[in-house]
């Protein structure tokens, strides 16, 4: 709303003859009238024409001369009081880790933010520069508020807080208190390849010797060749080294080249306890954005996840958390949290909404469906990696189809790789009697969809638990134990 316009002085009309009531104007008349929307502003001293004098309602009073210094206002003709002003609008899937796709029922990991200081830069201004248009956008409205009802100038509308806000304490339990003190264990993982690429991720301080747990995901692109650091909420900032890493469970063990005193380690919950509604917290640096905190739920469990980062590497499945906490990309890593401030789950893939795309592509952000690994799968993964430097994954000794939009079952393929043998010899399927062909439907109690289902609940177990497998065969179902067996590393 112009002030300008409304101090703007319309000297008296020269009186016309009665002219029938003008019909009330529509929203785009009433954008026009001086002041107020596109239409023009009558000058100082200028006299409306003939034509603007004739639209006066017949009923309206006709100015008279204005009296030498008194307050120069705009004369109100039709429509007035004007329209309130009209403000502008701001505003503008696939299951991918940290936001990318990867097809319509699985995903590919979350892209560690690429660290392109002058480019995060850019966009952060942006993001500034949109947030001030907004934030002007409101306080215009406000205005007109105020000019509208500022009837007493002695009335006031601040209210001030009863007590001293130093004296403020928030209640155990609450975001507030839970986030404050979960931050100091939280850090921002900048990983750099050898080759000039790499990104940002999150990680969380595992125990007092400076371990941090993350994604396989945030640093695969430093670990052989490349320089890692970690910065904590503090802003201090420590090399770090790849102790160990497990690509097919997406986890990744670091160790700080020269831990400091006095770490605080998160408390570790226990993710098999955790209930759908269960209230979640999730820490990370999304799009680079440090010490960010996020709220949600844990709104499904046990969910199939398999992801790819787009660029050939071997997939990495989980059982995953589901939780509509916003997790965007550079939260890969992060811990969730429940409402004690125990981590339950490693964020590290959300469902997006935008296209597919591999590591430092275009993607879209949270839609409200992010996915972590639970706790006590990533806990056993971390301490093998801790232990020994590689991975051990539990397997039944059996290639089975990997068609993902496959809902009957997970199916033994004819062959293996290489044409090996797709039930190996003496392995665990074996020894149950399973053959190529045979349809596997159910793991203990629960219901297998796919290949991928299939390797993500198998791999939530140890090498020598002992699984009930439910299969088909020749239309004919049938049941069998199974003691699971092991594969050290990656590679085999």
């Amino acid at each position: 709303m112009s002030t300008e316009n409304e101090g703007t002085a319309v000297p008296a009309a020269p009186s016309a003859p009665p002219a029938p009531a003008a019909p009330e104007p529509d929203s785009a008349t009433a954008a026009q009238q001086p002041g107020y929307g596109a239409g023009p502003v009558p000058d100082a001293g200028q006299r409306p024409s003939a034509a603007t004098a004739r639209e006066q309602p017949a009923h309206a009073p006709q100015p008279g001369p204005v009296p030498a210094g008194a307050p120069q206002t705009q004369s109100r003709g039709a429509g007035w009081p004007p329209p309130p002003p009209v403000y502008p609008s701001y505003g503008g899937g696939d299951v991918g880790i940290g936001g990318h796709g990867g097809g319509p029922a699985w995903g590919a990991p979350m892209a560690p933010v690429p660290p392109a200081p002058k480019k995060r830069n850019g966009g952060l201004v942006a993001g500034v520069l949109a947030a001030a248009l907004i934030a002007g956008g409101v306080g215009g409205g406000f205005g007109y508020w105020a000019a509208e009802r500022n009837d007493n100038p002695n009335d006031s509308t601040t209210v001030s807080a009863a007590g001293d806000l130093k004296d403020f304490k928030r209640e155990p339990g609450t975001v507030a208190a839970v986030a404050g003190k979960a931050l100091p264990s939280v850090v921002t993982i900048q990983a750099q390849g050898g080759d000039g690429e790499g990104g940002t991720g999150t990680g969380f301080v595992y125990d007092k010797e400076g371990h941090i747990v993350t994604n396989n995901h945030v640093v695969a692109s430093a670990a052989d060749s490349g320089a890692l650091s970690v910065t904590f909420s503090n802003g201090k900032k420590y090399a770090a080294e790849v102790v160990g890493r497990a690509q097919g469970y997406d986890v990744a063990v670091l160790k700080l080249k020269n831990a400091p005193s006095g770490l605080a380690p998160l408390p570790l919950g226990d993710s098999d306890k955790v209930a759908v509604g269960d209230s979640t917290i999730a820490i990370g640096a999304p799009f680079g954005l440090s010490n960010t905190v996020t709220t949600g739920i844990v709104s499904a469990k046990d969910r199939p996840v398999a992801s790819g980062d787009g660029q050939g590497s071997k997939a990495s499945y989980m059982s995953a958390l589901q939780t509509d906490a916003s997790i965007n990309p550079g939260n890969s890593g992060g811990p969730l949290l429940d409402s004690r401030g125990a981590v339950i789950g490693i964020n590290s893939a959300i469902q997006s909404g935008g296209g597919s795309g591999g590591f430092g592509q275009s993607q879209a952000g949270s839609i409200g469906l992010g996915f972590a690994i639970p706790v006590n799968q990533a806990t056993t993964v971390a301490e093998q990696l801790i232990k020994t430097g590689e991975p051990v994954y539990p397997v039944i000794g059996a290639t089975v189809a990997m068609d993902e939009k496959s809902t009957g079952g997970a199916k033994v393929a004819d062959s293996g790789a290489g044409n090996t043998p797709a039930v190996m010899p003496n392995g665990p399927a074996a020894k149950a009697g399973l053959k190529a062909g045979d349809v596997i439907t159910k793991l203990d109690d629960r219901v297998i969809e796919s290949g991928p289902t299939l390797i993500s609940e198998i791999w939530t177990h140890k090498p020598d638990d002992k699984v009930t497998l439910t299969y088909e065969r020749a239309g004919k179902s049938s049941t069998v134990d199974v003691t699971l067996g092991q594969r050290k590393g990656d590679d085999s």
